[in-house]
């Protein structure tokens, strides 16, 4: 089992930058992979990125380009740097472990 806390949303304007990060209860590298997903009302939970254990990376068409996932270590913590946001990205961040283990998402609303 593995607790995912999310942190770092907020309200940006567009073309604005922010990262989030997701803090796992162990340490990532005993994680097969974690990802990042968003959720807009009325829409599907989809995927927006993921890093695997061997630091392979992959991303949504969507956002390639502005977003970057990365992790550091130590912390056993997730990151997604998200630039030049618009407001088709506003909607809630989750972090996922495994395809299991659910945080308790993060808001992003982009809007001017």
């Amino acid at each position: 089992q593995v607790l995912l806390v999310e942190s770092g949303g907020g309200l940006v304007q567009p073309g604005g930058s922010l990262r989030l990060s997701c803090a796992a209860s162990r340490s990532i590298f005993t994680i097969s992979f974690m990802g990042w997903y968003r959720q807009a009302p009325e829409k599907q939970r989809e995927l927006v990125a993921h890093i695997t254990s061997g630091g392979i990376t992959k991303y949504a068409e969507s956002v390639k380009g502005r977003f970057t996932i990365s992790r550091d270590s130590a912390k056993n913590t997730v990151y997604l740097q998200m630039n030049s946001l618009k407001p088709e990205d506003t909607a809630v961040y989750y972090c996922n472990a495994e395809g299991s283990y659910w945080g308790q998402g993060t808001q992003v609303t982009v809007s001017s």
